[in-house]
């Protein structure tokens, strides 16, 4: 399809859409359109930056509201049509502004029950009627159990980040929420990456055999993206990163990843004694804490951002134009989330590597997606 005026969406959604730049439907888009619109399960792969969130917000906010428009409107409290479930605050935040984004005409109402907010905030936030619910797994149980919240009502259960969320030790919250919901659910799983060793906790989700979607980005790196690759002499990572952060333009925004806690306090320490102002993010910070770091990165209050893989997963920050890997990690769907942060929605981007003996490997896989991504 060529463009979002059309296809089937309501004029209210067109509009909306024009108005913020947005006129052509991406790849992940135009597959997906159609059988989400025609009510069918969904699994969906597609390369980060790609447009997912709206592949699967734009259908739900035109099935919910061609339902009140035909006479049947929601009236009552804590009941959604649809559910959003989400890996972690930060990307339900994000999920959450895109929605808001498009309802000022449809006027759906859209409510957040996510981790790290008071539970009275959460049983406040579903005690009027609202359409659509966007919540983190640990939360949204909370709310089943202490009968704050039904999903009888629900539609459409869209989970984002599929291979994060969906894995033996998540399968049971899973199991327990598609319970909660009616019989004939739609059920639609989104990804950048999916394990093939997943398979089967996936199929367990559908009540109904899926549509698969998996568009040609996502078995190769985005071809926007320039990878250089610096090895380490004598081990001085601190001098190699210092060395890359003084290059390029000061204003972009730089994502530096590593592996574990100790390894971020190290590189913070190497950055504070030079004098370079930046922000961590990682899960063992207070919520409040990583929010505020976060914040502080997306509006250009400090240029670089130290983060572990917490770092690659749902978070979209249009300036990000760099991602150094101080330590690259030993899963190239790691990887692939990494620098996914960058060189999105068809923008140039860089990673750079900082590369020792044991990295090989990974990179040798990484140059069979790059040329991939050449082809």
């Amino acid at each position: 399809m060529s463009a979002f005026s059309s296809t089937p969406l309501l004029p209210t959604l067109v509009e909306s859409l024009s108005e913020q730049g947005l006129v052509q439907p991406t790849e992940v888009q135009s597959q997906t359109l159609k059988p989400l619109l025609d009510g069918r399960c969904l699994l969906g792969v597609s390369e980060t930056g790609s447009g997912k969130t709206l592949a699967y917000v734009l259908p739900m906010l035109h099935s919910l509201k061609t339902l009140e428009l035909n006479g049947s409107s929601v009236s009552k409290p804590r009941r959604p049509r649809g559910l959003i479930l989400v890996p972690g605050r930060e990307l339900g935040e994000q999920v959450s502004r895109v929605l808001k984004g498009l309802t000022h005409r449809t006027r759906l109402r859209v409510r957040t029950v996510l981790g790290g907010s008071a539970k009275k905030v959460a049983r406040r936030s579903v005690a009027a009627p609202f359409e659509i619910l966007v919540a983190t797994p640990g939360r949204l149980t909370q709310l089943l159990d202490s009968g704050d919240l039904s999903l009888k009502d629900v539609r459409t259960l869209v989970i984002d980040e599929a291979d994060q969320m969906v894995d033996p030790g998540f399968l049971p919250v899973a199991q327990r929420i598609l319970k909660s919901c009616p019989p004939k659910v739609q059920v639609v799983l989104f990804s950048a990456t999916l394990p093939s060793s997943l398979d089967g906790v996936i199929s367990s989700l559908f009540p109904s055999a899926p549509v698969r979607v998996r568009t040609h980005g996502s078995t190769r790196l985005v071809a926007t993206l320039k990878t250089i690759n610096r090895n380490v002499v004598g081990g001085d990572r601190k001098s190699a990163l210092l060395q890359v952060l003084s290059e390029g333009a000061s204003s972009a925004g730089t994502m530096v990843f590593v592996n574990t806690r100790a390894q971020l306090d190290r590189v913070s320490g190497w950055l504070s004694n030079a004098g370079l102002a930046h922000s961590s993010y990682r899960g063992q910070m207070e919520r409040q804490e990583r929010r505020i770091s976060l914040a502080k990165f997306r509006s250009g209050e400090v240029d670089v951002l130290i983060t572990t893989d917490l770092g690659g997963r749902g978070l979209d920050i249009e300036r990000v134009e760099r991602v150094v890997n101080v330590h690259l990690p030993k899963d190239l769907d790691n990887y692939l989330h990494r620098v996914g942060r960058t060189a999105r929605a068809g923008r140039a981007g860089v990673v750079v590597n900082l590369v020792t003996q044991r990295d090989h490997l990974l990179l040798t896989k990484v140059r069979r997606r790059e040329e991939r991504a050449r082809r």
